[in-house]
């Protein structure tokens, strides 16, 4: 992103109708990709959610602050040409659900992940007919194939804009669930990523806090969160 680092110039910023979708333009000039590819956005409403990181920058362009701006990016550059090991990489994620993998101990930790996570694997398994099963601790456990082409065809249908936003709601979290429950609205971002904390939380309720972790923790949530305003708005 070296590139990026430039003198704001530009006067106004605007959102253009342009074949396939939206432009964001400085200007009256579109803005492109880093590598110089045409940046068409699916909606207006994501159009504006970009054209306001842009509009945003005072100065210097900070590409930290335009993480819509970078997902929309990552959704041309990185996504588009790699779309099916993309959606393997995601949907594989269903073989190794942190929803899947429970504690062995203490008692309160064990019921505390069954009253968070179990309603959600009932969700997966009436709403996307996809059961996954459960054990005890990091041993493998076996997946049916059915529930997970099933989670795989959840993947498979987003398009490029939207299939780059639950990477990172699937990569954050380490649930390919917990995003479907976001995407499909059972769950509010912000309630998804509390549940995929359970574990770091009774860590700290139980052993202290750490700043550092927590603050990365934080901007791990605040990507997050923002990856499912991403998702909603494309």
């Amino acid at each position: 992103m070296a590139e990026w680092a430039a003198k704001v110039f530009w006067k106004d910023v605007a959102v253009k109708p342009v074949a396939g979708g939206f432009a964001v333009t400085l200007d009256g000039r579109a803005v492109k990709t880093p590598g110089k590819q045409a940046l068409v956005l699916p909606t207006r409403a994501l159009a504006e959610m970009v054209a306001a990181e842009w509009a945003a920058q005072s100065g210097v362009v900070r590409p930290e602050t335009m993480p819509a701006t970078r997902t929309a990016n990552s959704a041309v550059e990185k996504v588009a040409p790699a779309r099916e090991a993309v959606v393997d990489d995601l949907s594989g994620y269903g073989g190794s659900d942190l929803l899947s993998y429970r504690a062995e101990g203490p008692a309160g930790l064990v019921d505390r992940q069954a009253a968070a996570w179990d309603p959600l694997l009932d969700w997966a398994a009436a709403a996307l007919e996809a059961r996954l099963a459960t054990g005890v601790g990091i041993v493998h456990v076996p997946q049916s194939p059915d529930a997970l082409a099933r989670l795989r065809a959840e993947v498979a249908a987003m398009d490029d804009f939207r299939l780059a936003a639950f990477h990172d709601l699937v990569a954050l979290s380490g649930s390919l669930v917990l995003a479907l429950a976001v995407v499909h609205g059972r769950l509010d971002p912000e309630t998804a990523w509390d549940l995929s904390r359970i574990d770091e939380d009774w860590q700290a309720e139980h052993w202290g806090r750490d700043e550092e972790a927590e603050a990365a923790a934080a901007l791990k949530r605040a990507a997050f969160v923002h990856a499912a305003r991403f998702h909603a708005a494309a």
